[in-house]
């Protein structure tokens, strides 16, 4: 089925933030510019936000009308480790909220190059804990999370069984990055289409978010890892990104281990397109997929 109208204008834009981020070498200037990027995305009307500490992280409680006190999605946001915040990802998580029914806890958790591996799946952990602390039944738990995001996802379920906590309910990612060493074929493959990520980029993230341990370290790119036991998951990708293999070989070799997985792959459709909803149809129906994943497996 041919791509929506207006697939164009989504494309276009995330070139222009590539381009962007091609003159920039400041993090901070990154971060500003993702920031600035997100700003054009509507969030949904009537969603409540609440600052709290996730376990001693800060988070937000975000809440769109008619969702569920007892369902609960962990929002880890993409951003290659480096930049991305609560203030990018607010507009897709209100529309997450709604689709899935439930309460989202968007985590702000510590980036690289101030505090790399392992500050960040660290920061997931205790903000679960906290919501187990405060009464969440693990059966109402979703974990979440979009590009580096995507793959910490399973990082932190990784971790979560080595220390002996309840798995959650469900995992999902969309546009994951899984593979920090890049070994996919997809990298280069789809590197003339695709319109924000490059190589050179993703090599750059991944060095400064592991610091001096192997790229291949399970809970850096839990690709490489054991996946037995992990819960039911959801995995969303598009053909018009270098991380297409990512999520591919990744929900493979999570078949192979006996994990539940759901593979989308999406015609057409470029990095986090989730992210352009509100204009782009095929946005919010893979957002429709995701809360339908959600409400079916924490129901």
């Amino acid at each position: 089925m041919a791509a929506s109208p207006q697939l164009g204008a989504a494309i276009q834009m995330l070139r222009s933030l590539g381009e962007k981020f091609e003159t920039l070498t400041d993090v901070e200037e990154f971060r500003a510019a993702y920031e600035e990027f997100a700003d054009q995305f509507q969030q949904e009307e009537g969603t409540t936000y609440e600052r709290v500490g996730a376990g001693g992280v800060p988070a937000d409680w975000i809440v769109a009308p008619g969702a569920a006190d007892d369902r609960v999605v962990l929002y880890l946001h993409g951003g290659g480790y480096m930049i991305g915040s609560m203030r990018t990802h607010r507009a897709t998580l209100s529309r997450i909220s709604k689709a899935s029914s439930g309460r989202v806890l968007g985590l702000d958790y510590r980036l690289a190059p101030e505090t790399p591996f392992p500050a960040a799946v660290e920061d997931a952990v205790a903000a679960y804990r906290w919501l187990l602390s405060i009464g969440t039944d693990p059966k109402k738990i979703a974990i979440a999370g979009d590009s580096a995001g995507g793959g910490m996802m399973v990082a932190t379920l990784i971790a979560l069984r080595y220390v002996g906590e309840p798995m959650p309910a469900a995992g999902i990612s969309h546009s994951g990055w899984t593979d920090l060493k890049h070994t996919g074929e997809s990298m280069t493959t789809k590197a003339e289409i695709d319109p924000i990520l490059s190589r050179e980029m993703l090599d750059l993230m991944a060095q400064t978010y592991a610091g001096d341990k192997d790229l291949g370290t399970p809970l850096i790119s839990p690709f490489y890892a054991d996946l037995h036991g992990l819960p039911p998951m959801l995995v969303q990708v598009g053909t018009a990104e270098v991380l297409l293999d990512d999520s591919i070989r990744f929900a493979e070799r999570a078949k192979a281990a006996g994990v539940d997985v759901t593979l989308e792959v999406w015609d057409d459709m470029p990095h986090i397109w989730q992210c352009f909803a509100t204009t782009l149809p095929e946005g919010q129906q893979a957002i429709d997929h995701i809360g339908e994943f959600i409400r079916k497996h924490t129901a």
